[in-house]
């Protein structure tokens, strides 16, 4: 999660929404990253959990991750909780939960619906300080 905040860091400092995601293999290796990045790239598909996934999916060799365990500054949208559903990730570990936009807690419980062929399992609040500080110090800089 540490790697994670540090990447969120470098997304801000791109003037990106700071949030940070890793993705690690059973063995504890590193085989994704990303940190937002929708402006830079024009892409609004372009959140630090759909870059992870992108890259671990590239080293894999796979678009199944299964086995895999992403850590996230920021509870995903349910647009990357779907991902992470369709992707297989088997464990997801996040920060901070995002109160208006959540799909995984605080308005969606996506990745771990009984109603999906798949089940993610969660944790969450691991670094929840440090990942809330990020956003809430960010937001205040831009109003």
């Amino acid at each position: 999660m540490r790697h994670a905040l540090k990447l969120a860091q470098a997304g801000e400092l791109r003037g990106e929404v700071p949030v940070g995601a890793v993705i690690v293999d059973a063995a504890g290796e590193l085989i994704g990253e990303g940190s937002n990045a929708p402006i830079e790239l024009n892409d609004p598909t372009a959140h630090a959990e759909i870059i992870a996934l992108r890259q671990a999916a590239a080293k894999l060799g796979s678009y199944r991750l299964e086995g895999t365990t992403l850590y996230c500054t920021l509870e995903p949208c349910p647009m990357c909780a779907g991902a992470l559903v369709n992707s297989r990730i088997s464990r997801l570990v996040f920060g901070a939960r995002d109160l208006r936009f959540g799909g995984v807690r605080s308005k969606f419980q996506i990745a771990d619906s009984d109603l999906l062929n798949h089940s993610v399992q969660i944790s969450e609040g691991i670094l929840g300080p440090e990942c809330t500080e990020i956003l809430v110090e960010f937001f205040k800089m831009r109003r």
